[in-house]
C-alpha cells in the first residue's frame, strides 16, 4: 500500500528531528521572534508566548538528551519549572513568576552547556553541529533575558529605557532585546542596566558572549576549514 501524503511528511520530520534536534530548537526560538511582533500587546499574544515558555524546556530538555550531558538532571529541572510556568501564567502570581523564570533560565543554562559539551567532543563538524552553534546561542540569551527578568522582579527599576524611563519593570521583549544585542557584542541599545545586580548580569552576559565566540565558534570555524583544505588536497 503506498504511503500517503502525510505519513510521507512525519517520516521526513520525523527523520530530520532526529538528525538535527538542535535545528528544531532553533527554529522554534526563531518563530517565536518573529510571531511576537503581531501578537505583542494582545492578551492572545501573552497566552501564545506562555506556551512557548512552557514548550522551550521541553525541547531544551529534548537536545540534552542527545548530547552528553545527563538526562536526569535536565528533566529534574524542567518538570517544576513546567508548573511553575503554567501557574504562574494561569494565577498572575510574582512569586510562581520569579520561581519559574530562575527555574528556565537555570535549564537553559544546562542545555546550552550540555550543547557545547556536544560540539566539543570530537574533531568532525557535523551539520547538526553547526545548527548547535546557533541553538546555543538562543540558550544562552533566552538563559540572561530569564536572569534579567528575576532581577527586575527582585528589584523594579533595575533596567530603564530612555524612551520609558518612569516604568519600573521592562516588557519581556526588552529584557529578550537586551540580551541578544547584548550576548553578540552589538550593544546595549536603548534598555540600560541601572543596578547593582543588572550590571553584574549584563558584564556575566558580556564574559560569555566573548568566551562563546572566541572558543567554541572559532573551532568550529577551524575545524570546518581544516576539513575542507583536506577534502582539496
Amino acid at each position: 500500500m503506498p504511503m500517503s501524503y502525510h505519513g510521507f511528511l512525519y517520516r521526513r520530520w520525523e527523520f530530520l528531528a532526529r538528525r538535527h534536534p538542535s535545528a528544531v530548537l532553533l527554529a522554534a526560538q526563531l518563530a517565536s521572534l518573529l510571531l511576537y511582533p503581531v501578537f505583542d500587546g494582545r492578551h492572545s499574544g501573552r497566552a501564545l508566548f506562555g506556551a512557548f515558555g512552557v514548550l522551550f524546556p521541553l525541547l531544551a530538555v529534548w537536545v540534552v538528551s542527545r548530547s552528553p550531558a545527563v538526562k536526569w538532571v535536565a528533566w529534574l529541572v524542567a518538570v517544576p519549572s513546567i508548573l511553575a510556568s503554567v501557574a504562574s501564567i494561569t494565577l498572575g502570581n510574582d512569586t510562581l513568576l520569579i520561581v519559574s523564570s530562575t527555574l528556565e533560565a537555570v535549564l537553559y543554562f544546562y542545555a546550552a552547556g550540555g550543547l557545547i559539551a556536544y560540539m566539543m567532543s570530537d574533531h568532525v563538524v557535523s551539520a547538526d553541529e553547526l545548527f548547535a552553534a546557533g541553538a546555543t546561542f538562543t540558550l544562552i540569551a533566552w538563559g540572561f533575558a530569564f536572569a534579567f527578568l528575576v532581577c527586575q522582579m527582585l528589584d523594579p527599576g533595575s533596567f530603564v529605557n530612555s524612551l520609558d524611563p518612569e516604568s519600573p519593570r521592562r516588557p519581556w521583549i526588552e529584557l529578550l532585546f537586551l540580551s541578544f544585542t547584548n550576548l553578540s557584542a552589538t550593544g546595549l541599545a536603548d534598555v540600560v542596566p541601572v543596578s547593582s545586580m543588572a550590571r553584574v548580569l549584563v558584564m556575566l552576559e558580556q564574559f560569555a558572549g566573548v568566551g562563546y565566540l572566541a572558543i567554541v565558534v572559532s573551532r568550529l570555524i577551524g575545524l570546518t576549514l581544516a576539513r575542507a583544505r583536506e577534502v582539496g588536497h
